[in-house]
Protein backbone atom coordinates (compact mmCIF):
# COMPACT_ATOMS: atom_id res chain seq x y z
CA UNK A 1 0.00 0.00 0.00
CA UNK A 2 1.31 3.14 -0.74
CA UNK A 3 0.73 6.34 1.04
CA UNK A 4 1.71 9.78 0.21
CA UNK A 5 2.05 10.69 3.55
CA UNK A 6 3.25 9.94 6.79
CA UNK A 7 -0.48 9.14 8.58
CA UNK A 8 -3.74 8.26 7.04
CA UNK A 9 -6.94 9.70 7.14
CA UNK A 10 -9.22 6.55 5.95
CA UNK A 11 -11.44 6.46 9.29
CA UNK A 12 -10.07 4.95 12.46
CA UNK A 13 -10.99 1.24 12.01
CA UNK A 14 -9.63 1.21 8.53
CA UNK A 15 -6.31 2.34 9.61
CA UNK A 16 -6.76 -0.73 12.31
CA UNK A 17 -7.24 -3.18 9.79
CA UNK A 18 -4.61 -2.86 8.09
CA UNK A 19 -2.01 -2.21 10.54
CA UNK A 20 -3.06 -5.63 11.41
CA UNK A 21 -3.28 -7.09 8.06
CA UNK A 22 0.04 -9.47 8.01
CA UNK A 23 0.94 -9.89 4.62
CA UNK A 24 0.21 -5.82 3.78
CA UNK A 25 3.66 -3.30 3.64
CA UNK A 26 2.72 -0.03 3.64
CA UNK A 27 5.09 2.75 2.35
CA UNK A 28 4.76 5.85 3.65
CA UNK A 29 5.25 9.43 2.16
CA UNK A 30 5.69 7.37 -1.33
CA UNK A 31 3.70 8.48 -4.51
CA UNK A 32 3.85 6.18 -7.86
CA UNK A 33 5.70 7.26 -10.78
CA UNK A 34 4.91 4.60 -13.13
CA UNK A 35 3.03 1.86 -13.41
CA UNK A 36 4.89 -1.61 -14.42
CA UNK A 37 4.29 -4.09 -17.30
CA UNK A 38 2.63 -4.73 -20.85
CA UNK A 39 0.54 -7.68 -20.36
CA UNK A 40 -0.61 -7.23 -16.99
CA UNK A 41 0.67 -5.22 -13.85
CA UNK A 42 3.92 -6.68 -12.76
CA UNK A 43 5.17 -3.94 -10.60
CA UNK A 44 5.36 -0.27 -9.53
CA UNK A 45 8.07 2.23 -9.89
CA UNK A 46 8.00 4.52 -6.59
CA UNK A 47 9.82 7.61 -5.06
CA UNK A 48 9.64 8.34 -1.27
CA UNK A 49 8.70 11.91 -1.28
CA UNK A 50 10.42 12.47 1.63
CA UNK A 51 14.09 11.51 0.28
CA UNK A 52 13.23 11.57 -3.16
CA UNK A 53 14.46 7.51 -3.43
CA UNK A 54 13.11 6.35 -6.63
CA UNK A 55 12.75 2.21 -6.61
CA UNK A 56 10.66 -0.17 -7.35
CA UNK A 57 7.99 -2.67 -6.00
CA UNK A 58 6.66 -5.80 -7.34
CA UNK A 59 2.71 -6.26 -7.77
CA UNK A 60 0.15 -8.37 -9.77
CA UNK A 61 -2.80 -5.31 -9.48
CA UNK A 62 -2.82 -1.79 -8.76
CA UNK A 63 -5.78 -0.08 -7.38
CA UNK A 64 -5.92 3.14 -6.73
CA UNK A 65 -7.67 5.41 -4.32
CA UNK A 66 -6.31 8.85 -4.62
CA UNK A 67 -8.68 10.31 -1.28
CA UNK A 68 -11.67 12.50 -1.16
CA UNK A 69 -10.89 15.42 -2.93
CA UNK A 70 -13.77 15.76 -6.19
CA UNK A 71 -12.79 16.75 -9.65
CA UNK A 72 -15.02 19.88 -9.87
CA UNK A 73 -12.35 22.30 -10.49
CA UNK A 74 -13.94 22.31 -13.70
CA UNK A 75 -16.97 23.93 -12.80
CA UNK A 76 -15.96 26.60 -10.41
CA UNK A 77 -17.92 29.94 -10.61
CA UNK A 78 -20.59 27.96 -12.87
CA UNK A 79 -22.10 25.78 -10.05
CA UNK A 80 -22.42 26.24 -6.13
CA UNK A 81 -20.14 24.12 -4.22
CA UNK A 82 -18.99 23.44 -0.36
CA UNK A 83 -15.56 24.64 1.37
CA UNK A 84 -14.14 21.14 0.03
CA UNK A 85 -15.33 21.32 -3.74
CA UNK A 86 -18.43 18.87 -3.76
CA UNK A 87 -21.12 20.26 -5.80
CA UNK A 88 -24.29 21.49 -4.16
CA UNK A 89 -27.48 20.04 -4.77
CA UNK A 90 -30.77 20.33 -3.69
CA UNK A 91 -30.94 17.70 -0.71
CA UNK A 92 -32.44 14.22 -1.93
CA UNK A 93 -31.92 15.35 -5.81
CA UNK A 94 -29.33 15.86 -8.58
CA UNK A 95 -30.56 19.26 -9.71
CA UNK A 96 -28.28 22.17 -9.27
CA UNK A 97 -28.82 25.62 -9.35
CA UNK A 98 -28.93 25.95 -13.03
CA UNK A 99 -32.23 24.24 -14.58
CA UNK A 100 -31.00 20.73 -16.48
CA UNK A 101 -27.41 20.79 -14.88
CA UNK A 102 -27.45 18.20 -12.06
CA UNK A 103 -24.90 16.30 -10.30
CA UNK A 104 -23.86 12.96 -8.83
CA UNK A 105 -21.37 10.47 -7.60
CA UNK A 106 -18.16 11.95 -6.01
CA UNK A 107 -18.69 15.12 -7.11
CA UNK A 108 -21.47 15.79 -5.14
CA UNK A 109 -21.16 12.94 -2.28
CA UNK A 110 -19.37 14.47 0.78
CA UNK A 111 -20.83 11.60 3.38
CA UNK A 112 -20.74 8.49 1.96
CA UNK A 113 -17.92 8.62 -1.10
CA UNK A 114 -18.67 4.82 -1.86
CA UNK A 115 -18.80 3.13 -5.50
CA UNK A 116 -22.34 1.66 -4.63
CA UNK A 117 -23.56 5.39 -3.83
CA UNK A 118 -21.95 7.29 -6.92
CA UNK A 119 -24.10 4.25 -8.97
CA UNK A 120 -27.36 5.27 -7.17
CA UNK A 121 -27.01 8.76 -7.74
CA UNK A 122 -25.80 8.08 -11.11
CA UNK A 123 -29.66 6.24 -11.67
CA UNK A 124 -31.08 9.57 -9.60
CA UNK A 125 -29.51 12.09 -11.86
CA UNK A 126 -30.59 10.10 -15.11
CA UNK A 127 -34.06 9.87 -13.93
CA UNK A 128 -34.10 13.47 -12.68
CA UNK A 129 -32.33 14.49 -15.84
CA UNK A 130 -35.26 12.21 -17.86
CA UNK A 131 -38.02 13.80 -16.20
CA UNK A 132 -36.58 17.18 -17.06
CA UNK A 133 -36.36 16.46 -20.75
CA UNK A 134 -40.31 15.36 -20.60
CA UNK A 135 -41.97 18.35 -18.46
CA UNK A 136 -39.42 20.91 -20.60
CA UNK A 137 -40.61 19.08 -24.11
CA UNK A 138 -37.45 18.36 -25.47
CA UNK A 139 -39.09 14.33 -25.49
Amino acid sequence: MLVRRDEMRASKIMQERVAKTENLIVHWNTETLEVLGTEGVTGAKIRNTKTGEISEITATGFFVAIGHQPNTKIFEGWLDMNESGYLDVVPGRTFTKIPGVFAVGDAADYTYRQAVTAAGTGCMGALDAERYLVESGVI
